[in-house]
């Protein structure tokens, strides 16, 4: 696979809490220059996005994040608001309380609730690998597959760990055949990528890919 190719994969993200209009507006023009999959930005700025580079690029943004733990409902809204807004695509995080307190249907609900919402959008979930164990992300397999949503998604980034290719074997023996992967957290070279994509992920959330590509270091998420 070409580097080209790969970054066809790419969910060029910018997820900081400081993140300034500059460092949404830069993160868009090298979308749009190097045709990634998406831009993965902050809600409040899907809408100055959409304005300003119309339909030259996939706006991805996150709901939820990075926790988790808002009631159903907010996540809902988060959600409506984010497509009336012009987002492509939602990456939410689940309940991580309720899988470790084993509720795995209300979980399962709460998935399908967003998916609802999202209105025939792209919907990942996030599950958070780097906080659960084996048997309960194999839970999440099941909730993800169940509830109709597109991917399942290793991580926010902002946990205690990303994305890991044993991981990805996992999810690819326990989600159903029309669940995509998407890795994420803790990519910092181009032999990252390459293992992932060539391990059967579909897409790729880093901050740091087009650096990789060009041959600088990786940074941030």
């Amino acid at each position: 696979m070409t580097m080209k190719e790969m970054l066809h994969h790419v969910d060029h993200t910018q997820l900081k809490a400081y993140a300034a209009w500059e460092d949404i507006e830069k993160l868009c023009r090298e979308a749009v220059e190097y045709e990634t999959a998406s831009v993965c930005i902050p809600p409040c700025y899907i809408s100055r996005v959409k304005e300003a580079f119309k339909d030259s690029l996939k706006i991805c943004t996150v709901v939820g994040f990075p926790l988790g733990y808002s009631v159903t409902e907010a996540k809902v809204a988060e959600t409506r608001q984010a497509v009336a807004d012009g987002a492509d695509e939602i990456d939410m995080v689940v309940n991580i309380s309720d899988v470790k307190n084993k509720d795995f249907d209300k979980v399962e609900k709460e998935i399908a609730a967003l998916k609802e919402a999202a209105d025939g959008h792209v919907l990942k979930v996030i599950i958070e690998t780097c906080y659960l164990t084996e048997d309960e992300k194999i839970a999440m397999c099941r909730a993800v597959t169940n509830a109709k949503a597109d991917f399942i998604k290793t991580s926010t980034g902002f946990g205690t760990g990303g994305a890991t290719l044993e991981d990805v074997r996992l999810f690819k023996e326990n989600i159903g055949p029309d669940v995509k992967i998407k890795a994420a957290g803790g990519i910092r070279s181009v032999e990252d990528m390459e293992a992932f994509l060539d391990a059967g992920v579909s897409r790729l959330g880093t901050s740091s890919a087009i650096e990789l590509v060009k041959g600088k270091e990786a940074r941030g998420y």
